[in-house]
């Protein structure tokens, strides 16, 4: 398989070119089918003109044949009566009898060609009016492809940017598992085994100086390590939490929210968080208000990684068909149209909101922070 990056440039030229390529080919096909529409008129007309023609010479050809048939029974008498007329009258007869076949002939002949004309002329018109109509059809054919290129297809290049951007951004999925796994084994290790290390040990130490110092000492260090076994239960917790806060499960997204803000505002001192729910909160399938959950997550700790807010808002309004999240902080902001392009963070919530079938706005400037937008459809079947 080939795993050369995609050239979107390039991708680009390309289609531009196909694109110009077939707008030629269009204009080519329409100029073909004027000159066969023109050439349809002319020959039309001739063929009108051919008509004309044969009328007239069938007409004329009528009445020559009846000054034939008078020429020849003039001629029969003369011949009969020959000498009840002079030479002149018998040369007359003789030739006004012999130009009136000899026209007749050659009008005969005329009108043949003339039909034989007007055939030929049929054929192709008819072949010109199918040519005229299959290269309309090809017009509107390519005029449909050429609009469907360049207006549902106008943006492959940037639909094949999103689909690299995915893809890069399934790899950075992979990453950041792993390094979560890392994460967890460090915070597992150093954190709750390592206190449970100690647990054990103390233990061990407790059943010694019960038995060596007596009761009293025995209560004094029980008393030690019971402070050891909540705090490593407070550990325990803190890593349940950081994957996915029970509160969520059992109670639904406003309390996780209210749980996770006020945690993070312990935790950030110099950051206060002010959180507001609005409306009756409904509950929803557990992988929507996860969905819900990290988006909000996401959006908070971009602002404190990134924009060094002193104060961070959070909003939740339950609408009839809408939820609508806003989050708002006064940190640095940045350029939305320079940081969304690479920012696998954003892209990360996109995907998120395009699972949820919703929608996302953000709206930042540099110095005057960043708000973002949510807007997520409650009556969505998978919902």
């Amino acid at each position: 398989m080939n795993n050369e990056p995609i050239d979107i440039k390039t991708l680009d030229a390309i289609f531009n070119s196909m694109v110009r390529t077939m707008n030629q080919s269009k204009n080519d096909i329409y100029v073909i089918s004027e000159q066969s529409r023109q050439n349809y008129e002319q020959m039309r007309a001739e063929l009108e003109e051919v008509k004309q023609d044969i009328s007239l010479l069938i007409t004329e050809n009528d009445l020559m044949e009846v000054k034939s048939r008078q020429s020849r029974r003039r001629l029969a008498d003369v011949s009969k009566n020959f000498q009840s007329y002079s030479e002149v009258e018998v040369r007359e007869a003789y030739e006004v009898a012999s130009k009136l076949q000899l026209k007749l002939s050659m009008n005969e002949m005329e009108e043949k060609r003339l039909r034989k004309r007007r055939d030929e002329l049929e054929r192709q018109l008819e072949g010109l009016l199918e040519t005229i109509d299959r290269a309309e059809q090809l017009v509107t054919q390519v005029a449909t492809v050429i609009n469907y290129l360049t207006s549902d297809l106008k943006n492959v290049g940037a639909a094949l940017e999103d689909a690299k951007q995915k893809q890069e951004f399934s790899i950075r999925i992979i990453e950041a598992q792993e390094e979560e796994r890392k994460r967890l084994s460090r915070d597992i290790h150093d954190g709750p085994a390592q206190m449970l290390a100690n647990v054990l040990l103390r233990a061990g130490l407790v059943e010694k100086i019960f038995n060596e110092e007596g009761k009293a000492s025995a209560l004094s260090e029980l008393k030690s390590l019971r402070m050891n076994v909540r705090a490593a239960l407070i550990e325990v917790r803190r890593v349940i939490f950081d994957l996915r806060p029970m509160s969520l499960d059992d109670l639904g997204v406003g309390p996780a929210l209210k749980k996770y803000l006020s945690q993070i505002e312990d935790f950030e001192k110099d950051v206060d968080i002010h959180f507001q729910s609005i409306g009756n909160e409904q509950r929803f399938h557990t992988n929507f208000e996860a969905a819900v959950f990290r988006l909000v997550q996401e959006s908070v700790a971009n602002a404190l990684k990134h924009g060094k807010p002193s104060s961070i808002w959070v909003k939740v309004e339950w609408l009839r068909d809408t939820l609508n999240i806003i989050i708002k902080d006064n940190g640095k902001g940045f350029d939305v149209n320079k940081v969304k392009k690479k920012s696998f963070g954003l892209i990360g919530m996109r995907e998120r909101v395009d699972l949820l079938k919703g929608a996302m706005k953000i709206n930042s400037t540099i110095g005057k922070g960043t708000i973002i937008l949510f807007q997520i459809p409650l009556n969505n079947e998978g919902n």
